[in-house]
């Protein structure tokens, strides 16, 4: 058949075929499909593949791929990774995927990484780490030695750990080696708190010191307290220092000079924590960017503005039972937008802004869980004898580690 002649016959019979019904439109291509040999039925599997088969992912545009992949979870997606080299580089590659999954389960962020495979990896690890967690396999335990009796005193930070011992020496640690960074001779110690320069610790003997690491020299000496002091905190920027007592009181020091300029009053009972942080939210009593300072007894938390005023009033005292029929643990979270105290009843955790509480978390499994390390996810508790680890979403206990026992020290205390 000549072209001119094929063209006009192919015309005539796509009209006719687009008058067909469905039904005889498909009867139709079985006919010709039975007529059809090698040649054409090839032909056939190859165009029917690219109309049938179209590869979404390669064919939008980059941006709106990432939006659609946004609605998938990421267990899904990893299966999306198996189906072709490009499909893998196209899900591999979008960040906020891979960073909202890693915030989902707990992870921190950093938004200065913007390496999409980096996040990948990243929550790759964290499903591992999830599983071993249910499989009670997360954490591995280590012995520090070094001190010569009871270790009273921890402070953690950024890798590091500093250790406040009886044997009236305190000591720096490289958790990942296990090394003594520092140590240097000190008074007892029952609270310590460092930066790369110094040490501050308090002490059982009334005073609060400051050492410097690098000579082991001291170089400030608070002295004022009439009862052991059991947590200090301090802030350069407002060259302050904060000490609570047995004698139940909290002082603020000026942290240069090491004078004493003021004391609160208030608590009946040892002032076990004292915490110095920047307020993040806004209340009738305070703003954005205030320094709170909280102190914390056996039954209450008392609430101070510190600043450059140093003479204050208590803004609010916080507690969990009028009649004192509840006690709190001698540990305290505040990140500026909630406090969180555990007590025998489980974890309260108040809203900075209202200073109501937004829940009480109840363990009724375990009685008296001290509170170690509070987050948006995850919480840490122990007793004497387990590590644990609370979904703070769903408020159950999802893993424990055994802690080790306690052994006797040479001055006869524990440790």
């Amino acid at each position: 058949m000549e072209r001119k002649d094929f063209e006009t016959w192919l015309d005539n019979i796509s009209v006719t075929f687009l008058s067909l019904t469905d039904l005889q439109k498909n009867e139709t291509l079985d006919h010709l499909i039975s007529l059809s040999g090698a040649v054409q039925l090839r032909h056939l599997s190859n165009n029917l593949e690219t109309l049938l088969k179209r590869d979404f992912l390669k064919l939008l545009p980059l941006e709106l791929s990432f939006y659609l992949l946004k609605w998938l979870d990421p267990q899904t997606l990893l299966t999306c990774c198996l189906v072709s080299k490009q499909w893998n580089k196209v899900i591999s590659a979008c960040t906020e995927v891979w960073q909202t999954a890693c915030k989902n389960l707990g992870w921190q962020i950093d938004d200065s990484v913007q390496d999409a495979l980096h996040w990948k990896k990243v929550y790759l690890k964290a499903i591992l780490r999830m599983k071993q967690l249910e499989d009670h396999e997360a954490f591995e335990t280590s012995s520090l030695i070094g001190h010569s009796a009871r270790v009273y005193a921890l402070y953690y930070k950024d890798g590091l750990l500093c250790t406040g011992s009886d044997d009236l020496s305190a000591k720096l640690w490289d958790v990942s080696t296990g090394q003594c960074v520092y140590g240097i001779q000190t008074h007892t110690c029952a609270a310590v708190k460092f930066d790369e320069q110094k040490l501050v610790t308090g002490s059982f003997d009334n005073t609060v010191a400051c050492w410097e690491w690098s000579s082991g020299a001291r170089t400030q000496h608070f002295r004022g307290h009439t009862g052991a002091v059991f947590s200090v905190d301090y802030n350069d920027e407002l060259d302050i220092l904060v000490s609570g007592s047995a004698d139940f009181t909290v002082k603020v020091w000026a942290l240069s000079a090491g004078t004493c300029l003021n004391t609160l009053t208030g608590h009946t009972e040892w002032v076990t924590k004292v915490v110095l942080q920047k307020c993040k939210v806004k209340s009738l009593l305070h703003s954005p960017g205030d320094y709170i300072l909280l102190s914390a007894d056996k039954y209450e938390i008392k609430i101070w503005p510190i600043g450059r005023e140093i003479n204050c009033k208590c803004l609010k005292t916080l507690s969990v039972s009028e009649d004192r029929s509840i006690c709190l643990q001698p540990r305290l979270h505040f990140d500026g937008k909630y406090i969180v105290c555990s007590s025998a009843l489980g974890l309260y955790q108040w809203d900075f802004a209202s200073y109501d509480i937004l829940r009480v978390i109840k363990t009724p499994e375990i009685a008296n869980l001290a509170l170690l390390g509070f987050g948006d996810i995850f919480a840490l508790l122990f007793d004497n004898r387990y590590l644990y680890i609370m979904d703070l979403r769903t408020e159950s206990l999802i893993s424990r580690w055994p802690l080790p026992e306690y052994r006797k020290s040479k001055r006869g205390s524990r440790k």
